[in-house]
């Protein structure tokens, strides 16, 4: 969703307040695991008329085992329209991520990252 052409909009949110401004916002959000305002900004896109972000809703209360809110928001995506060509189109394909965003971490050092977790199962790195 952050690598869609929808990210341009997140310049202009502040002063805009666009849907698609406010999804993008929420997908960040929610990046960030700020939870509680990524839900916030979704459902402002959702009642703005965003099909995607009522879509997201839907599939957010499904993972979380909200059924009840699930087909709510599932219904609204389908009054709003909701359909595959409302997906974001990301600007590159691949999996890598941006600059800074992962932090590479030396396979020497990793026993020390997991100092405290249970050790893996035998034979799990063969």
């Amino acid at each position: 969703m952050l690598r869609s052409h929808d990210a341009a909009e997140l310049a202009d949110f502040s002063t805009t307040y666009s849907e698609i401004g406010a999804r993008t916002f929420a997908c960040l959000l929610y990046q960030l695991d700020c939870l509680d305002a990524a839900l916030y900004w979704w459902r402002f896109a959702a009642g703005a008329g965003d099909p995607l972000s009522a879509h997201l809703l839907a599939a957010y209360h499904a993972a979380a085992g909200r059924g009840p809110d699930a087909r709510a928001w599932r219904a609204s995506a389908r009054l709003l329209g909701f359909n595959d060509t409302h997906l974001p189109h990301p600007t590159r394909h691949g999996t890598t991520a941006a600059e800074g965003y992962v932090e590479h971490l030396p396979w020497n050092k990793i026993p020390e990252v997991l100092h405290g977790f249970p050790p893996p199962p035998e034979g799990l790195g063969r």
